[in-house]
């Protein structure tokens, strides 16, 4: 049976820039006052995730024949005549188009294909964004875009080019959350390492989350998402050893442990540059934990190839590991590559998800007994500050900071009861 759509609501895939550009879409479409409407934010990261958000579309008109279906997000932007050719879409925005307040101001007047050229644009507008419903960290858009062009990856043709958001921007942001019960943020973007290359001055990530710490003391706790070893800046290494506020949870765009694998990628690191930034902060933030993006059976990936992947877990200490099986897109180098067989392909992905599962039982059993920083969620849940899942043994007030002792772990998260 259908069931009525009453209001705006909105689905989200892919990455957390995504869910924070899903917050603003929401708000934008909030302010219009759009009734009986469903908005899909896709993702282009890989062919599977292009799939999924078609399929949701379906379901959606199933479920809502005459409610307004609104698409956008990566996948929508690199090919919106496929989204537009579906007969369940009535309107398709791109990137750009999606974060303006008047793309959602009387939608029947306007065209049903909003994408414009996402590589003619060079500023990004600062979004403010008052709370996160569902979460108690928030996610703060820092960065837009990717000027590097791996071989594999068609991001940047969905994203643009990188552009950063001023400091001040940020930091007003940032404090409005803070005030509204935020305890944590999340900065991110498409390629933060980059961040300030296009702004006047030497602006890097490192001095910009320096100096917005110090605008922000009221902040508890800052993340950041995905890193580039490539670039990781002096001034964020410095932050990295002194500032207990920055959590030591560094999640690192590896993407392969073999040297020419990571050339045929058009990455800008080798294995050893790996190895050397890890035991380097390691050295000055001895609890410090890695998670790690690694793409499984690119095209040419022999079984040495994917051997000093597996060895390069240990090597490099990589506890967290995010493993993405190498998914053809079509207008990237790599897809005129060699390419592997799909269940090869699949099983080398499930022996590196073997790897991470092992690697991180292993951190998990050494935090047995120890004490951690919790940031409560809802249900009794919650993460600590190297982002380990924590299920607690009483519920505790969502969106506050508690200290607890970890008891155990059990189905990928640890137990743990309030220090007393």
């Amino acid at each position: 049976m259908a069931c009525p759509m009453t209001k705006t609501d909105i689905t989200t895939f892919g990455c957390r820039l995504n869910a924070f550009e899903s917050e603003v879409m929401l708000a934008h479409a909030t302010s219009a006052g759009l009734k009986n409407t469903h908005i899909v934010n896709t993702c282009a990261v890989t062919a599977e995730a292009g799939r999924q958000a078609r399929q949701a579309i379906r379901k959606l008109r199933r479920d809502h024949p005459q409610g307004t279906i609104i698409v956008s997000g990566c996948a929508a932007q690199i090919n919106p005549d496929s989204f537009a050719d579906m007969p369940e879409v009535d309107r398709v925005l791109g990137n750009e188009e999606k974060l303006r307040a008047d793309a959602y101001l009387s939608p029947a007047k306007q065209a049903a294909v909003q994408v414009s050229d996402i590589m003619q644009v060079r500023e990004i507008a600062g979004h403010l964004v008052s709370g996160f419903e569902s979460r108690t960290r928030a996610f703060v858009q820092i960065q837009q875009g990717c000027d590097h062009r791996c071989t594999f990856c068609i991001i940047p043709y969905g994203r643009g080019n990188s552009r950063s958001v001023p400091l001040g921007f940020l930091a007003e942001q940032i404090r409005g959350l803070v005030a509204a019960g935020h305890r944590e943020v999340v900065l991110t973007g498409v390629d933060i390492s980059s961040y300030g290359r296009d702004l006047p001055g030497s602006s890097t990530l490192g001095n910009m989350c320096g100096r917005l710490l110090a605008h922000v003391p009221e902040l508890d706790r800052l993340r950041l998402s995905s890193l580039d070893p490539a670039v990781i800046d002096k001034h964020l290494i410095r932050l990295i050893e002194h500032e207990r506020r920055l959590m030591p949870h560094l999640h690192l765009s590896v993407q392969a442990g073999s040297d020419l694998v990571l050339k045929r990628m058009k990455r800008r690191h080798t294995r050893q540059d790996i190895i050397d930034l890890c035991r380097r902060i390691r050295e000055i933030r001895p609890d410090v934990v890695f998670g790690a993006d690694i793409i499984v059976g690119f095209p040419t990936e022999t079984a040495d190839d994917f051997q000093a992947t597996l060895d390069l877990v240990d090597e490099a200490g990589l506890t967290y590991l995010h493993v993405f099986p190498y998914s053809v897109r079509e207008g990237t180098p790599a897809a005129r590559m060699p390419q592997l067989p799909r269940a090869l392909r699949k099983q080398r992905s499930a022996l590196l998800r073997e790897k991470g599962g092992a690697t991180k039982t292993t951190f998990f059993d050494s935090l047995i007994g120890t004490k951690a920083s919790v940031l409560s969620e809802t249900s009794g849940r919650g993460y600590t500050e190297h982002f380990a899942p924590v299920k607690l043994s009483s519920d505790l007030e969502p969106g506050q900071v508690f200290d607890v002792r970890i008891t155990g772990h059990a189905d990928q998260a640890l137990s743990a009861e309030r220090w007393s």
